[in-house]
């Protein structure tokens, strides 16, 4: 074997690495849903968008809500049977409402408990299918976010803002139509917020919350804390299970160079104080 065979060979296995890495962590994940099934007794979901450094050659990808991960859903929760609890493991910075609204009707639709699990945040639509749960089980700091609509990369709520602060005739044609399919936006979205509140609560208190969270009050990255969801009348349960901890663990994030965060991964306590009179 020549120098140049070793070569190929070395080549062929780093570009292979990613690859093969990534297929151990589906494994992995799978064998571990598996396992909090089995505990459960449930159908456990995982919508998980983290940036993985999944394909071919390794580089970074940026994951978001889509169209493919509504049909994978409904999918799953086609295949439980309506008497069995749905898990649903979330976390996302949201994306397509379109996506997110399907996806929360047939969890509604769905006959047996279902419970939503926050490890660390759920934006936008993420936040419109937590809302969905019969149960939401967060951590003490995990966060969800408004679900105002965006319209072209601005906030719909905005859009009709500055429609409102200028003459109709100096504003240009192009916002106008932003402004239309954003009002549109707004009143489509909270009747879907409130479809979902509404099946917790009753029909005012779901309305106005439902008005609250689509208004354009805070902006789409504004942390909505358990502390908060508590005061608004939602049911947040803070007792996180440890396998939930465990499993988001098997989404690394890839790493370039020195990380920003680096720490000795294991529970710290302090010692025990010595009793009084203990020579």
């Amino acid at each position: 074997m020549t120098g140049t065979d070793l070569f190929w060979i070395f080549a062929i296995l780093a570009l292979l690495q990613p690859v093969i890495r990534q297929q151990m962590l589906e494994y992995a994940r799978r064998d571990y849903i598996k396992r909090i099934e089995r505990k459960r007794g449930s159908r456990v979901i995982s919508l998980v968008h983290r940036q993985e450094a999944w394909n071919f050659l390794g580089f970074p990808v940026r994951r978001y809500l889509d169209m493919e991960d509504s049909e994978s859903i409904l999918k799953a929760i086609r295949l439980t049977a309506p008497d069995m609890p749905v898990d649903l493991i979330l976390h996302t910075p949201g994306g397509v409402g379109l996506a997110a609204d399907q996806i929360a009707h047939a969890l509604l639709r769905h006959r047996a408990q279902v419970t939503v699990f926050i490890p660390h945040y759920a934006m936008s639509g993420g936040a419109l299918l937590a809302f969905v749960a019969d149960e939401i089980v967060m951590t003490k700091n995990a966060i969800v976010g408004a679900v105002d609509p965006q319209i072209g990369g601005y906030p719909a709520a905005s859009i009709l803002k500055t429609v409102e602060l200028k003459p109709v005739a100096r504003v240009e044609d192009q916002t106008l139509v932003w402004a239309d399919n954003a009002r549109k936006a707004i009143e489509q979205t909270r009747a879907t917020v409130l479809d979902v509140l509404k099946s917790h609560m009753d029909e005012e208190k779901a309305a106005n919350l439902a008005a609250t969270l689509t208004s354009g009050r805070w902006t789409l990255d504004y942390p909505i804390s358990v502390e908060e969801l508590t005061e608004m009348g939602m049911q947040v349960n803070t007792d996180m299970p440890a396998e939930i901890l465990v499993f988001m663990n098997l989404f690394p994030q890839p790493s370039f160079g020195r990380p920003s965060v680096d720490f000795i991964p294991a529970p710290y306590r302090l010692p025990e104080a010595p009793r009084k009179g203990a020579g």
